[in-house]
């Protein structure tokens, strides 16, 4: 079965429909929250590259960081990062383990072994597995690269705290959940999972009147940071 693709906001705002159909639950928190917006970024190795930046590091710098790498790899191609001298990546800001994973994606894809933008045609859990064999890639990285550089509508973040804080305020439960609890809670929502986390996400910023779209994750692994 292949998966369904958020391309504009009409296609949210009828996924959201149907996620409010199959849990009238969110028809409070959609009520509370309003329609989010469909926030895209650029996909495949541009895309990638540019929220493994991001880790760890405040909006800021990781624009700042992103910037000087754009300038410095005119076109933006994995050969040319692949190839690039760690010190010259160093200089623009990348930390050791960033210029690791930088190169490592750049060799998947110039081997064949991930096609980052056909990701978006395959289920949310085999798109996650295929993302997560990268070095330096770990669940939630993979995630954010789904719903926000493909529009993957049922990719969903379980590790993201914001999403685990919404959740808890919205379904009124006494602690915030885990991830593992986060991946059940959401079972009902498939294949729409990744619609319900752009709800609880603006659910998140009324509530908490901040704006909580994942910028970075806690070392690219289980548990993400919004901010």
């Amino acid at each position: 079965m292949s998966s369904h693709i958020l391309q504009t906001e009409a296609d949210l705002h009828a996924a959201l429909a149907k996620l409010v159909l199959a849990d009238p639950r969110l028809g409070a928190v959609l009520a509370k929250a309003g329609s989010p917006a469909l926030r895209r970024r650029a996909p495949g190795f541009a895309g990638l590259c540019a929220i493994v930046v991001g880790q760890q590091l405040s909006t800021a710098s990781a624009s700042a960081i992103w910037g000087r790498m754009e300038a410095a790899f005119v076109p933006f191609h994995h050969d040319a990062v692949r190839r690039a001298r760690p010190e010259r990546l160093a200089r623009i800001g990348l930390s050791a383990p960033k210029i690791r994973t930088m190169k490592a994606i750049g060799k998947a894809v110039a081997k064949g072994d991930i096609n980052l933008e056909a990701l978006a045609h395959m289920e949310a859990e085999q798109a996650h597995r295929a993302l997560t064999r990268l070095h330096g890639i770990g669940p939630w990285t993979a995630d954010v690269y789904l719903l926000f550089c493909l529009g993957h509508a049922d990719a969903w973040p379980a590790g993201d705290l914001a999403l685990q804080e919404a959740a808890r305020i919205a379904f009124g439960l006494r602690v915030r959940p885990d991830a593992r609890k986060m991946v059940k809670l959401a079972e009902i929502w498939k294949p729409w999972r990744g619609v319900a986390a752009h709800l609880l996400w603006n659910y998140y910023r009324v509530i908490k009147k901040r704006d909580p779209v994942p910028v970075q994750p806690d070392n690219g692994g289980e548990n993400g940071r919004s901010a």
